[in-house]
């Protein structure tokens, strides 16, 4: 007959007497660990003060929090090596003309649409949201300095400046035109000008695990966020830009996500294609506003690069609508 090493015949109770023997020295919890004695599968008694360590080192292993890479994987590219990068996706993207789905904010609404949007680095935008059974609900259009935008539920037309929050008449993006097109584009503008006593500085994210090329401006920050695949710095990706004012506090964050690796024919004659980054959403919020409460856009197509002309950016009042000339809000 076959026992387990406490003498006890397989299959055979365990009396009460056995039992509370096995309390008293610590072993009331048999059956938490099995040994193979033999073919016969076999309670192995383990005392509890060895139990209570193993037990509390499964749970708290079971609590960890994914594990942050605290440094990177990689030698620190240099400031100069993330802005060519920046620069050089800049140059190979210069206009694009898109069919997406947004949620935004307009009339103190929150609206799902699909938008219509023609881009064009410098500035101009051509931007229109359809409702389903209703069609073209709205046009936005500016040259980078002038907009007009059209109601056409309210059959009404405003037209003034082109500043932030007139450009977010139609999705609720507060900035300069030429952010905005930078933003759709899939990247943030560059300061135009330097920022005396304050130089751009690189950094690591260890929570995104993505390299920061901090750059100054004239009211804050501009943090660019970049991730490599694999660590290749031919494979670096923008995955977000977070804006601060000098306090340091979030003015506004953008974040590019579904992003695909794209050829992007050249705008200059003879030049190849480059391949860089489109992002297939774009999440955009103001402040610590968090990204549901923002704006989202998720692209359904789009073309890149083709010639664009400038009366796209031009808006005429349908007949019969008389346009108010309005200012920028202070």
């Amino acid at each position: 007959m076959r026992r387990s090493e406490v003498g006890q015949p397989d299959g055979a109770a365990m009396t009460t007497q056995q039992w509370q023997g096995r309390r008293r020295h610590g072993l009331a919890l048999p059956r938490l660990l099995r040994a193979t004695w033999g073919t016969a599968a076999v309670m192995v008694p383990v005392p509890v003060p060895v139990l209570v360590p193993v037990l509390a080192l499964l749970l708290g292993l079971a609590g960890c929090p994914r594990h942050l890479r605290l440094e990177r994987p990689y030698a620190a590219p240099t400031a100069a090596e993330l802005g060519a990068t920046l620069t050089e996706r800049q140059k190979a993207m210069s206009s694009m003309n898109a069919r997406a789905r947004v949620t935004s904010w307009m009339g103190g609404d929150r609206v799902r649409a699909t938008v219509l949007m023609l881009v064009d680095r410098p500035g101009r935008l051509r931007i229109e949201a359809e409702v389903s059974l209703q069609g073209t609900v709205a046009v936005l259009a500016t040259d980078g300095q002038r907009f007009a935008f059209l109601d056409a539920v309210k059959n009404e037309m405003r037209r003034g400046p082109a500043c932030p929050a007139n450009v977010a008449s139609l999705i609720r993006i507060p900035l300069g035109p030429a952010d905005v097109a930078a933003v759709l584009l899939g990247d943030a503008r560059l300061p135009l000008t330097a920022t005396a006593g304050r130089e751009i500085a690189v950094d690591w994210d260890p929570k995104r695990e993505a390299d920061v090329l901090a750059v100054p401006r004239n009211d804050g920050w501009l943090r660019y966020l970049f991730q490599r695949g694999a660590g290749e710095p031919r494979s670096t990706r923008l995955i977000a830009v977070d804006a601060t004012g000098p306090d340091g506090r979030a003015r506004w964050r953008v974040a590019f996500e579904d992003l695909a690796d794209t050829d992007i024919p050249g705008t200059v004659v003879g030049r190849s294609a480059t391949r860089i980054a489109l992002p297939g959403t774009i999440r955009f919020a103001e402040g610590d506003t968090p990204f549901d409460e923002g704006v989202e856009i998720k692209f359904k197509d789009r073309a890149v690069n083709e010639p664009v002309a400038d009366a796209s950016f031009m808006l005429a009042p349908p007949p019969g609508v008389v346009p108010i000339e309005v200012g920028c809000a202070p």
